[in-house]
């Protein structure tokens, strides 16, 4: 994906040009993504800034919609811009204009053009969460208490990966899943996996954190969040290894599933296939999704 130029010009709405935006927050004082009136989100900061810079008004898609909370070090977005703002100016001008405006819990890495086929959403292949969880029994270091949660007791990590193996795959997750009307609950699990890590910064070299390695297709609303839920009342010992994997069966939301916290997630990348695939791949996301 090349470069093309950007300017912050005055210009008519046709033809448009695709920019790619690669960023990261601290989602702490954002009420999620989504743009919502008279609420402080990701979306909304973004697009009234892009859309001073620019001179235009432009319309932020995105590929994973996080909640109010969560944050994001590999998040990715697209706007379309008129061709004529991208004449005849540096892209990296623009990247740096609009960092210096920013707030500081919010940073755009990287700003590309790219094809039409491009669609940060449909387009994606994948998504990669972590969810830390610090259960020595002095919770999270200070310097992470944003990003991690402090849990009151050591969890049985095998449990948890035990449980995890019986939801991996296709399957219909409404159980874990806010519903949105017509909303499709069938997702693709690829990846759910606890793995002790150190902590960063560590206080002491016997010291390590839990962490959730999640990846599938796409998620539905909070699903990631009551995964590892469940998980945690069977790393607790309050529910057998196979109590996720029974919840399958069920055909709408388990009251029995605590959501865990929103602080504790961060969405740290997205999946794309190459440029020659994105549009077939678009096709098969759009379409409606069943067993």
């Amino acid at each position: 994906m090349g470069v093309r130029s950007i300017n912050f010009t005055e210009t008519a709405a046709a033809p448009l040009v695709r920019l790619r935006l690669d960023l990261s927050y601290d989602g702490t004082h954002f009420s999620g993504w989504a743009r919502q009136r008279d609420q402080r989100t990701v979306q909304g900061v973004l697009t009234e800034l892009l859309s001073v810079i620019l001179r235009t008004p432009v319309t932020l898609t995105v590929a994973g919609r996080t909640d109010s909370g969560v944050h994001a070090t590999g998040q990715v977005a697209h706007i379309d811009v008129p061709e004529a703002v991208c004449s005849g100016y540096p892209a990296d001008s623009l990247l740096k204009r609009l960092n210096r405006a920013l707030p500081p819990d919010i940073r755009v890495h990287r700003i590309t053009a790219v094809t039409n086929d491009f669609h940060a959403r449909f387009a994606a292949l994948r998504r990669h969460y972590r969810y830390r969880i610090a259960d020595a029994p002095h919770g999270s270091t200070p310097l992470r208490r944003w990003d991690t949660l402090s849990w009151p007791h050591r969890l049985d990590q095998i449990a948890m990966n035990e449980a995890a193996k019986e939801i991996l795959g296709e399957h219909d997750f409404a159980a874990f899943c806010r519903r949105r009307p017509l909303a499709s609950t069938i997702r693709c699990l690829e990846q759910l996996e606890w793995r002790r890590e150190p902590t960063d910064p560590a206080p002491a070299e016997t010291e390590d954190i839990l962490v959730a390695h999640v990846a599938a297709d796409a998620f539905c609303h909070s699903m990631v969040r009551s995964l590892v839920g469940a998980l945690i009342a069977v790393g607790e010992g309050r529910r057998e290894a196979d109590w996720p994997g029974e919840l399958l069966r069920l055909t709408e939301r388990a009251s029995s599933v605590t959501v865990a916290p929103a602080h504790g997630l961060t969405l740290v990348r997205v999946d794309y296939p190459e440029p020659e695939e994105l549009a077939a791949r678009a096709l098969i996301t759009r379409q409606r999704r069943s067993l």
